[in-house]
């Protein structure tokens, strides 16, 4: 691939950024759409943008955002560290452009193993809410909901953006959204490398960490075919269903 620097638009879930980036860089960002994407590519040099777009402040800036990134060197699953992960910001808001994580593996010949086990106890999650719905729906019960009842707190995480691999650590591609299909089941909607939504039932999904991992299963993953944009809600470029009142795709940050 060339080594020359051309000039590309790189989108971010917040905005966009200008940049100027090789054939290798530009390879990264291409998702199989029509658009770059700067997640993908990871931290560029600051030298290397002309100006950004802000979704929040709806308006372009000359120069470079804010890029904080830290390297946590973070064993996230067997043979696989989270080497850095990072931030492009609005100077002028302090807004999210976009956000990135890059990984590597220390032995190039080994596959990724299991990932390690997210801190908060899910399945005692699950056997608490069954234990609710066993007691009588009385007035104790109703005020103790509304007496648990908190703010989310800081460690709480989206899981839209993570990387999704297979059972055979193979990328398959990024967390789009939770849904309901056709038959009411729970299902994760996945963009894969050429730019197709498909789904996976949530009970195929293995663990959850910085990257989300597939468990064993024999059914396939399913096609989902493509919906027209709705009314202010679905993207028309990447086809993510946003809130109702979004002025910009939350996915790859596209007006509405």
């Amino acid at each position: 691939m060339s080594s020359e620097l051309r000039l590309k638009k790189l989108r971010g879930s917040g905005g966009y950024v200008m940049a100027k980036v090789t054939d290798q860089q530009q390879s990264k960002g291409n998702l199989g759409g029509p658009d770059l994407f700067l997640a993908p590519i990871g931290r560029l040099e600051s030298e290397q943008i002309s100006k950004y777009f802000c979704n929040s402040c709806e308006r372009d800036f000359e120069g470079s955002p804010n890029i904080e990134f830290e390297n946590p060197n973070e064993e996230v699953a067997e043979n696989l560290i989270l080497a850095e992960r990072g931030t492009y910001t609005c100077n002028e808001c302090n807004g999210t452009i976009a956000e990135y994580r890059e990984f590597k593996k220390p032995d190039e010949q080994m596959e990724v193993g299991l990932a390690n086990p997210i801190e908060q106890n899910q399945d005692q999650s699950f056997s608490d809410f069954s234990d609710f719905m066993d007691k009588p729906a009385d007035a104790d019960v109703q005020e103790e909901i509304v007496t648990q009842t908190k703010p989310i707190d800081s460690t709480f995480r989206s899981i839209m953006g993570m990387d999704v691999f297979d059972e055979n650590a193979k990328k398959i591609g990024v967390a789009k959204q939770v849904g309901v299909d056709s038959t009411q089941t729970l299902v994760l909607v996945i963009s894969d490398k050429e730019g197709n939504d498909v789904t996976v039932n949530w009970d195929r999904i293995g663990t959850v960490g910085e990257v989300i991992f597939l468990g064993k299963d024999d059914r396939n993953v399913a096609q989902v075919s493509k919906v027209e944009a709705g009314e202010g809600a679905r993207c028309p470029d990447c086809n993510f269903d946003n809130k109702p009142d979004s002025k910009f795709c939350e996915m790859c940050g596209t007006q509405l």
